[in-house]
Formats: C-alpha cells, sequence, structure tokens
C-alpha cells in the first residue's frame, strides 16, 4: 500500500472530499480563518464526515510543503487511478452528474501547452482531458511541472481514434462543440450547460479536418486585435471558464 499523500488547497481538497471521501486521514484547517469560504468547506467536511483538526499557517504551511495552501491542508490515502474513459464517464454517470466538461485537445505537442492545458482544465472544474495518442504529448517531467499538481488529479486519457471517441461522446449525448476562426457563433451564443466535450486543436494547424467534420457545432472565440489566435491554453480557459460561467448561474 502506498504511503498518504497530502494535498493542499480549497480545491484539491475539496475534489477529493467530493470524490474519494473515505481516503482522508484528516484536515488541518487554519483556524484563524473565518470568511465564507472556509466556513462553506468546513460544512462540506463536516458533512462528509473527515476528522478536522485546527491548526495555525506555519504548521499547514509545513505539511503542505507550500504558503499557497489557503489554510487548507489534507493528509490523505491514494486512490485507485481511473484507466479508461468509459470507466471515468460511468462513474459519473454513477454520482449522478449529469452534465460531464471535458475538454478535447487535437494536434497539441508541447509539454508547456499540454501542462497549461491540464491546469486550466483542473481550475475550471472539467471531468478529463482527451488526446490522441499520435498527435500529443504524454505527460512527462515538463508537462507535470507547468501542470503545477494539475497532472495528478486530472485525468488525461489518449485514445487511438479521435474521430471514433468523438463519436462515442456524442452516442452518449455529449455535444462535441470545436473552435474554429472561420465559426459563425462565438463560444458565449452557445449553450455549455449540459454535457459537453469542447475541442480545440493546437495554434497554427488548429483541429485535423476529421475532428472538425465529427464536431457537432463549432463556434470561434472572438479576436479584436492584430493577431489571428490564441494560444492552445489560453484558448481553452477562454472556452472552460465560460462553461463554468453558464454552469453557476
Amino acid at each position: 500500500m502506498s504511503s498518504p499523500k497530502v494535498l493542499f488547497g480549497f480545491h484539491a481538497v475539496g475534489v477529493r472530499l467530493k470524490t474519494a471521501p473515505q481516503s482522508i486521514i484528516e484536515i488541518y484547517y487554519e483556524a484563524t480563518r473565518r470568511d465564507a469560504r472556509m466556513r462553506q468547506f468546513l460544512d462540506r467536511a463536516k458533512e462528509a464526515g473527515a476528522r478536522l483538526i485546527e491548526a495555525d499557517s506555519v504548521r499547514i504551511a509545513k505539511l503542505a510543503g507550500s504558503h499557497g495552501h489557503q489554510g487548507v491542508a489534507a493528509r490523505v490515502e491514494p486512490v485507485a487511478q481511473i484507466t479508461s474513459l468509459d470507466e471515468l464517464l460511468e462513474n459519473l454517470e454513477a454520482a449522478g452528474i449529469e452534465q460531464p466538461l471535458l475538454l478535447v485537445l487535437d494536434g497539441v505537442t508541447d509539454p508547456h501547452n499540454l501542462g497549461a492545458c491540464l491546469r486550466v482544465a483542473d481550475g475550471a472544474g472539467a471531468h478529463a482531458v482527451i488526446a490522441p495518442k499520435d498527435h500529443a504529448v504524454g505527460i512527462n517531467a515538463t508537462v507535470a511541472k507547468v501542470a503545477s499538481g494539475a497532472a495528478e488529479t486530472m485525468p488525461y486519457f489518449m485514445v487511438t481514434n479521435l474521430a471514433r471517441t468523438l463519436n462515442e461522446l456524442k452516442e452518449r449525448n455529449i455535444w462535441c462543440i470545436g473552435t474554429s476562426d472561420d465559426a459563425p457563433k462565438t463560444v458565449y451564443q452557445v449553450d455549455l450547460k449540459g454535457p459537453v466535450a469542447l475541442v480545440l486543436g493546437a495554434e497554427g494547424d488548429g483541429m485535423r479536418q476529421l475532428t472538425r467534420k465529427t464536431c457537432d457545432e463549432l463556434v470561434s472565440i472572438p479576436m479584436k486585435g492584430a493577431v489571428e489566435s490564441l494560444n492552445v491554453s489560453v484558448a481553452s480557459g477562454v472556452c472552460l471558464y465560460e462553461a463554468l460561467r453558464q454552469r453557476s448561474l
């Protein structure tokens, strides 16, 4: 059995509370922090039956190995990793999550871009990132460093045939929305509240033709300046956070 590890910050600990509360050994929290976010977090932790321990900021920083802990750190047992996209989607369905949010990357081969995409996907609450095996970079040390921890928390699936995977998502009633500079609608004009897979290509080449054809709908990101396109991680952030905004209304 692997030894316990430490998660810190509201998002990382909150995700574990939501997905695998039984794996949490104990949560350390900064007792002097009494704002609404901490109160809501502690309420969720108590509902989940987690063991709560008051601690000061110095002790939490020592446990977390970082001062960016937001007053929260947890010792947790490792949980079994999900090994396939099908397993993930079935787990979401079993958990009553009916509006999965997925990020699909076609042709992203730069590890810095992938790391940044994983980080923004984690931040926006996406459920997984999907890429083709033959036109993508895998998780390596550079990706992990740029992802700032998201390489551990964000499921990343490399699939043999991306077009076939998109068709399988569509069979599960997940709407596949691709991004393209020449799309008539912008990302702000489509409904992203339902089950959605956002499909982005690498800057420059964009999505491959078959990937583009397989999408249910294409949208653009408004560009008001001189440059023609955004870096793929920035574009991913724009699209994912628009989905998050719509789902928060």
